[in-house]
């Protein structure tokens, strides 16, 4: 225990050096700043996300999450809150601001431009944010504040950023309003407050773990903070428990569905997608059949799932006929 104790000591003291600090203010001055190469990541970014979005390509959209041109800012906001600096503090909040407004001008541009207004599963899952989602963005705020006060992990912002993700829900934000489809902006923008808040609590926390600003300086920006944070904890927890129970449904349709009905016994069970938003729910179901289902099969079914679900969902089958070929012995 003591040498633990030493060792955290000596960690703080040198980190407490003048000039460390005063580079890392610099640093972060230079990062905070919304200057054309600030302006062109984020334009960059956030075009690839959307487009990603859109075609709802999981590669595509890491491309963008790894620029993360929103991670700069707010690491010199949180630095500016915590130690006073009300230059930096103010550069951060700034470059925030321009950032995300250009990111949903650009999205919706594009969203409006392409006119799809049936989303895909890249889109609909940053529209529904949960508590597993405050702890991302608090763990990876963690490492990015500690990765630039420590240059030889700085290789793992990267890492941080795909796990964060900040451009994508700024680009869902923009979609959505493209196609005045609110729920979604709405879960997008409680999303994107999440990573926000939970990077922002997290880099000054670290910052003040290292020993860049006194408790006394720190406590009034940190209670802001943690108030701010432990606003969201309110929906946050509905949305967990919302997905808890959408979980539990989603086993208890499949079940059903392939056990308790006579259509199933004729397919081959693929998989399914459940898109929550939409009322009633619409469940995607992927099968391969040797023949066609008819429209009143699925009314049929729809019927039968109210009735032992207790409440109505909208059935999509695609379908993949199946061809039994054999070979024939004559030629």
């Amino acid at each position: 225990m003591l040498d633990i104790r030493h060792r955290f000591r000596n960690f703080r003291q040198r980190s407490l050096e003048p000039t460390q600090v005063e580079q890392l203010k610099t640093d972060l001055l230079e990062e905070s700043t919304p200057n054309t190469t600030y302006l062109i990541l984020i334009v960059s970014s956030c075009a690839i996300a959307t487009f990603g979005l859109l075609t709802n390509s999981a590669a595509v959209i890491i491309g963008a999450m790894i620029i993360a041109p929103l991670m700069l800012p707010i690491r010199g906001l949180a630095f500016g809150a915590l130690a006073g600096n009300v230059r930096l503090f103010r550069l951060g909040l700034i470059a925030l601001v321009i950032g995300t407004l250009l990111a949903v001008a650009i999205a919706y541009t594009l969203g409006s431009l392409v006119g799809i207004s049936d989303f895909g599963s890249e889109v609909l899952s940053r529209s529904k944010p949960t508590l597993l989602d405050l702890g991302i963005a608090v763990v990876a705020g963690a490492i990015s504040g500690y990765a630039k006060v420590q240059p030889k992990i700085s290789t793992s912002l990267a890492g941080t950023a795909i796990a964060v993700a900040l451009m994508p829900p700024v680009c869902v934000i923009g979609l959505g309003l493209s196609q005045a489809n609110w729920a979604l902006s709405q879960g997008a923008t409680l999303l994107y407050l999440t990573n926000l808040l939970g990077i922002t609590l997290a880099c000054m926390l670290t910052f003040l773990a290292i020993g860049y600003s006194p408790l006394k300086r720190a406590r009034t920006p940190l209670i802001w903070a943690l108030t701010l944070t432990g606003a969201l904890l309110i929906p946050l927890s509905v949305s967990f428990s919302e997905l808890v129970r959408q979980a539990r449904l989603e086993s208890s349709l499949r079940k059903v569905l392939l056990n308790r009905t006579v259509t199933f016994q004729r397919l081959s069970f693929l998989k399914s997608d459940t898109n929550w938003l939409t009322n009633p729910p619409q469940v995607r179901l992927s099968v391969r059949a040797k023949e066609p289902i008819s429209p009143k099969q699925v009314r049929l079914l729809e019927a039968f799932l109210a009735k032992e679900m207790g409440q109505p969902f909208k059935l999509i089958f695609e379908v993949s006929q199946i061809e039994e070929v054999i070979g024939d012995p004559t030629k």
